[in-house]
């Protein structure tokens, strides 16, 4: 009988140790699998979301980028536009795609602030993504129709909360970019203004060439060539120093105007799961883009600059994305303008 019981403890650890070796080499086998399509990766064109219109800053961007990068990964990165409901359409499509590495999404700061702004999303914005790196941080200037009264931006302070039931904020959408640097600029002077929402920046910076609307705070990439040209007003830049592509317009705190600091910063994301070899090839490369000739001239024709190599990670990215969830949420609560 002790035996009988014997022999069955030693089949039972036998098959044990069979499950263990298959398990183990099963393992084995797929990080092989996996590590052999991403030495190959990529073998056709990659794509990537742009979670707003043709023709906006986001998309500028993205598209001075993917040119490089495709230099570099030996396939052509092509640019497709999903905009609507605040970049959340296009940031849920990538967050539902294969995570493959052929789907990606350039995303500015609305990644952070639509965490807030939607109480409901379909997606869990710090977990439904694989961070690749920062791309650049544009700066913000708050500019007018050309034939607005106020001489500069302090005078512009004024005219604004005299007038604050008549004077409009054009913005591209809640979510946009224009519409967070807007809030902020109305919680920074303490006055609610009248804010005139369009679907998207085209439409937004055409009324205000049209002097259809008073007054936008928006991205250099979508500002300057207008600002240089004569045809909107310029009052402040939203950084800490002026900008070497507008030497004369004074910063917001130069102004008198404290809080009112702030960028649109850009990220390049992955969905969840995406093999770590192939993250690390598209921040490499980004890095690589981020350096491109091409790419550092047109970014400073637009005033702004290419992320350091240093940013361009996916660890900066991800930090990035947590500590600008903590900065807007209590901006946006207290506004009480919410996209859902």
């Amino acid at each position: 009988m002790g035996s009988q019981i014997q022999d069955a403890n030693d089949t039972r650890e036998e098959n044990v140790k069979k499950l263990v070796g298959a398990l183990a080499m099963g393992a084995m086998l797929s990080m092989t699998a996996a590590y052999s399509y991403a030495a190959d990766y990529p073998e056709r064109p990659i794509t990537v979301i742009v979670p707003f219109s043709a023709g906006g800053p986001t998309d500028t961007v993205t598209r001075l980028v993917a040119e490089a990068m495709s230099k570099d990964l030996g396939q052509q990165v092509l640019v497709e536009n999903v905009g609507g409901a605040g970049g959340t359409l296009g940031a849920a499509r990538v967050a539902q795609a294969e995570p493959d590495g052929y789907t990606l999404l350039l995303h500015h700061i609305g990644m952070a602030t639509s965490a807030t702004l939607y109480r409901k999303l379909p997606y869990d914005t710090l977990n439904a993504f694989e961070y690749v790196g920062l791309v650049t941080e544009v700066p913000m200037t708050i500019v007018a129709r050309k034939d607005l009264e106020p001489t500069d931006f302090k005078a512009l302070v004024e005219y604004a909360k005299a007038n604050k039931d008549s004077v409009t904020v054009a913005n591209a959408g809640i979510g946009a970019a224009s519409h967070l640097c807007g809030m902020l600029f109305m919680s920074a002077i303490d006055t609610p203004l009248v804010t005139v929402p369009y679907k998207g920046t085209g439409p937004a910076m055409t009324d205000l060439l049209g002097s259809q609307v008073d007054i936008m705070c928006d991205q250099t990439t979508n500002t300057t060539k207008q600002i240089q040209a004569g045809t909107i007003k310029a009052y402040a830049v939203t950084t800490p120093e002026r900008l070497e592509v507008l030497p004369d317009l004074p910063t917001t705190k130069e102004a008198g105007v404290d809080g009112m600091e702030v960028s649109i910063w850009h990220g390049l994301y992955a969905p969840k799961g995406t093999p770590a070899e192939i993250v690390d090839r598209l921040s490499k490369s980004l890095q690589l883009a981020l350096k491109d000739e091409n790419v550092v001239a047109r970014f400073a024709e637009l005033g702004t600059a290419p992320s350091p190599q240093e940013d361009a990670t996916p660890a900066a990215l991800k930090e990035k994305v947590e500590s600008e969830i903590t900065r807007w949420k209590p901006v946006i609560e207290a506004a009480g303008q919410y996209a859902d």
